[in-house]
């Protein structure tokens, strides 16, 4: 619950901070990958006015909806929006709620994950979405290792090292880090504990397990994040573990990496809520299932 809570914080706080509204256009140029499922599908360069005063939630057959004012909220394609929890509708209530003058939806990050879960815009499958999840294995920030300068190698050993060690633990996962350019070894065993683990998740959950672990790069780090077994704010430590190593010794920009890392953790608190509220229940996993548009 401790949590949970710390992870509302780290969304809902992002409306609020005037630096934060200030620069998060140039932060998320940085942030955000340009492929970017959920950023290319919900961007939209057009300021939106506030054009309501309270966003509520509704139930209909089973799901929930928002309605603005008297207004039903729709999705980008015209369709009404709704999710398949009630916490995650009072979250994303209060997505709109915090919202000032100007509607900034590039930072509502729950908004978005819904929209894309809900529209399924590229048609994506069960095993595509399980599929394309695992495949940042051959790329995970953590399975990378430097051997100079020496400074770096041992934080990576000492930080990244009991992430592998908790993987092997806890669900039997074999991975050799590398220090070339060639990928890391991961036997097809770990895939299949892996493939099995995700497709215990909703489908919906998939989504967000997808924006998470696009976010930083490693699925690793995000399986200890659901798992409850790190935080965000240590999460988004590991990812930046280099970039951080970096900047403690070159120096940093006056804003911009404490931005950075403020959206990261943004990002990141966003997708855990949506994996565990749309996975909390059977019954959630059931109304959560692919519907291409």
């Amino acid at each position: 619950m401790a949590a949970s809570r710390a992870m509302i914080n780290n969304v809902a706080c992002l409306f609020r901070c005037p630096l934060v509204s200030r620069n998060i256009t140039e932060a998320q140029k940085n942030v955000f990958p340009s492929n970017s499922l959920s950023r290319r599908y919900f961007q939209n360069p057009r300021e939106l006015k506030k054009f309501y005063k309270k966003a509520t939630i509704a139930t209909s057959d089973g799901w929930y909806e928002i309605n603005l004012d008297k207004r039903k909220l729709r999705t980008p394609h015209g369709n009404i929006f709704k999710v398949p929890s009630e916490p995650l509708a009072l979250a994303v209530a209060t997505e709109w709620n915090t919202q000032d003058k100007i509607v900034n939806r590039q930072a509502m990050h729950l908004t978005s994950l819904s929209n894309t879960a809900l529209e399924n815009p590229l048609h994506k499958t069960r095993k595509e979405m399980t599929e394309a999840i695992i495949h940042f294995l051959e790329t995970d920030t953590i399975c990378y290792r430097l051997t100079d300068p020496p400074e770096l190698a041992k934080l990576e050993h000492d930080l990244w090292d009991p992430i592998l060690e908790w993987a092997a633990q806890r669900y039997g996962i074999e991975i050799t880090p590398t220090y070339s350019i060639d990928p890391p070894k991961v036997s097809e065993e770990s895939k299949d504990i892996i493939r099995r683990h995700l497709l215990s998740y909703s489908d919906w959950a998939l989504f967000g397990y997808h924006y998470a672990v696009d976010t930083i790069k490693s699925l690793l780090i995000i399986m200890a994040l659901v798992d409850k077994h790190i935080t965000v704010e240590t999460a988004v430590d590991l990812a930046r573990l280099e970039q951080v190593f970096q900047t403690n010794h070159w120096g940093s920009v006056e804003w911009y990496h404490g931005i950075e890392t403020y959206e990261l953790r943004c990002r990141l608190s966003a997708a855990a809520l949506f994996i565990h509220w749309c996975s909390e229940s059977s019954t959630v996993k059931q109304k959560a299932s692919l519907r291409p548009v």
